[in-house]
């Protein structure tokens, strides 16, 4: 997992210059992001469109979204018989690439990677949006979750969550959490929240000075994907104190949630999955939804997706909207407790 994904708050909604759909069609010859079918590729499946296919991704090339766009891409061009290109539009939490996807040809060429901020907490977090990140996209499939771990400076008095809330009770306002995005802010609220504890948080413009902020000792902690700091971990440089997720995650067997130091029902995950223009017929969702389950299960990507400590997750597209729908009334009620709206 890497942390591209997180953008920082404070440069949300600023001087954002969205490309309208039709500049996407300059993209389908772009060759650098396509994904070619072989000469004798079969003809397109039952109910997936006989033309090339975008799949516009949130972030800049080597986050997880893009990891998701890239593992898919080529398979799904073998599958159609066309040329599956991946779109690449990075912004403030994909405000730029929610706004294209949802004006995008709802006939199952225009596809789009969403994850937990940009189709659940982007609809609360800005007061407003030229697009509507719930109403105006169809969900296809969940294709793969995980949580945040909290990663600390080792001067920090406390190895665990259940000792850091103690700390924090102890010494109110002096634990200084390092916010590198959305998800990360909220995940830190609702710690502060259930726990009913005083922390100073301070945005970043990024996880990569976050965890530079950790490193130096100005911040003491921060939530991220663990494979941003695995090398530091690994160096002893950072202790790692829980995982956010309701499970432990499956590549750090021996690290705690944050439910089981107290936190009971203490649950923040980043899921990644497949969008579609909400007026996209059901028979396309579903025939997506098969092919995509299909590829995802071959053991060469599905364990790429494990190896990044990914938790393989392929709902039907009525399990991911249900999930969908959960998470945006969760953290809405979250960002509006902790006035964290921006224009």
């Amino acid at each position: 997992m890497t942390h591209p994904s997180y953008v920082s708050i404070g440069l949300r909604g600023k001087g954002l210059q969205p490309m309208r759909y039709a500049g996407l069609l300059t993209m389908l010859a772009f060759p650098l992001l396509s994904h070619a079918p072989p000469a004798d590729a079969a003809s397109a499946l039952p109910g997936l469109p006989n033309k090339a296919v975008v799949i516009i991704v949130p972030n800049a090339a080597g986050g997880p979204s893009d990891l998701v766009g890239r593992l898919i891409a080529p398979k799904l061009s073998e599958s159609i018989g066309h040329n599956v290109i991946v779109d690449n539009r990075p912004s403030n939490n994909g405000v730029v690439a929610g706004e294209i996807a949802a004006r995008g040809a709802a006939d199952g060429s225009v596809l789009a990677v969403g994850n937990t901020g940009t189709n659940a907490i982007n609809a609360t977090l800005y007061k407003r949006l030229s697009y509507d990140p719930v109403k105006d996209f169809v969900p296809i499939i969940g294709i793969v979750s995980g949580g945040l771990v909290a990663v600390a400076n080792p001067q920090l008095p406390a190895n665990s969550i259940k000792e850091l809330i103690a700390y924090a009770k102890r010494a109110p306002g002096k634990v200084i959490v390092a916010i590198a995005g959305a998800t990360g802010e909220i995940g830190t609220n609702a710690l502060k929240q259930q726990a009913g504890i005083d922390m100073t948080s301070v945005n970043y413009k990024g996880g990569a000075p976050a965890v530079a902020a950790i490193l130096s000792n100005e911040s003491h902690l921060t939530l991220t994907n663990y494979s941003s700091v695995a090398g530091h971990v690994a160096a002893g440089k950072l202790k790692l104190i829980g995982v956010t997720s309701a499970q432990r995650d499956a590549l750090l067997p021996n690290l705690p949630t944050f439910a089981e130091n107290g936190l009971e029902g203490y649950e923040v995950e980043m899921w990644y999955g497949l969008f579609a223009p909400v007026r996209t017929p059901a028979a396309v969702v579903q025939a997506y939804n098969r092919e995509v389950a299909r590829i995802v299960s071959q053991p060469e990507i599905r364990d790429k997706f494990v190896a990044g400590g990914y938790a393989i997750v392929l709902s039907s597209p009525e399990q991911f909207a249900t999930r969908v729908k959960s998470d945006y009334e969760k953290y809405r009620k979250i960002i509006l407790d902790y006035n964290m709206q921006v224009e």
